[in-house]
């Protein structure tokens, strides 16, 4: 709601507002879609209402709830951009948002600190989607005192409050007790590790570029990336996964993906999707299965 309110301030005319409920609160989530419904309307704007039962998506997918939900809500975004024939996706994500990905991410073996991007390229549903998060510098707070000092509306989400998935527990459990324990306010550290991070990225990627490992079949040479430090050859290991479309990416798969360089090793490693990693002459690339 702040996000919205936002942008009408901005003089933002041509937004499509768009509401998935899903479906895990009865006549909470019903209300929320109602809510929302009314304020777009009130401000002139396009609605685009969904909904789904993320439950029964869970089952049927051997998925976290979560993760359930996060797809269901992707591929709602890409179905209503595609509808509206817009590719540019604004979400509300802030820096307490930022700080919890940072640590989940960080626990989850992931490579570096990896945060959101205040502005990135998304699939969604299918569908290519540049996504903008304008709020991801300001805390939850401010934009708190922001509503209340505007007299704006807007409803809780109860369900915040379980601690019943992981990033709940973050936010209400873990981030509070390493406020305690280190005497001040974490979050402001792990999104700064996160801003760190993402300029080591933008190292990462011109060094990358320049060591130009991947020959124009799609390959990795194995010469040029044994000739790189351990740290770059971590990199473009990481890079070419990405191009090569390979999920479940994280620090300990990278580092084993970077061991096949070495000829007394396995000639081949297990990737998500069926997919495998090959070493065959002086090349390095991905098996489909």
């Amino acid at each position: 709601m702040a996000l919205l309110h936002l942008l009408k301030d901005e003089g933002f005319k041509d937004l499509v507002v768009c509401h998935l409920d899903h479906g895990l609160r009865g006549k909470e989530s019903s209300g929320d879609a109602r809510f929302v419904e009314l304020a777009a309307g009130e401000m002139g704007f396009r609605m685009e209402l969904g909904k789904a039962d993320v439950r029964k998506l869970m089952e049927e997918g051997g998925e976290s709830l979560e993760t359930a939900a996060r797809r269901a809500r992707h591929d709602f975004f890409g179905a209503c951009g595609k509808r509206n024939r817009c590719g540019r996706l604004l979400l509300a994500h802030h820096a307490d948002d930022q700080a919890e990905t940072v640590l989940w991410n960080l626990m989850r073996g992931s490579h570096g600190c990896r945060g959101m991007q205040a502005v990135g390229l998304m699939k969604m549903g299918g569908q290519e989607m540049e996504v903008v998060r304008p709020l991801i510098g300001l805390r939850k707070a401010e934009l708190r005192e922001w509503m209340v000092s505007r007299k704006f509306k807007w409803r809780e989400d109860a369900s915040n409050g379980e601690n019943d998935v992981v990033r709940n527990r973050l936010r209400n459990e873990v981030l509070p007790l390493l406020d305690e324990i280190s005497g001040r306010d974490v979050s402001p550290m792990l999104v700064r590790a996160a801003r760190v991070d993402e300029g080591f990225r933008e190292l990462a990627t011109w060094a990358v570029r320049k060591a130009d490992a991947v020959d124009p079949q799609g390959r990795l040479h194995l010469g040029v990336l044994r000739s790189l430090p351990a740290t770059l050859q971590a990199e473009v290991m990481a890079a070419f996964l990405a191009g090569q479309a390979i999920g479940g990416v994280s620090a300990e798969l990278i580092g084993r993906c970077v061991q096949l360089a070495d000829p007394a090793g396995p000639p081949c490693l297990n990737l998500a999707g069926g997919k495998r990693l090959r070493r065959r002459g002086c090349r390095i690339f991905v098996d489909p299965g």
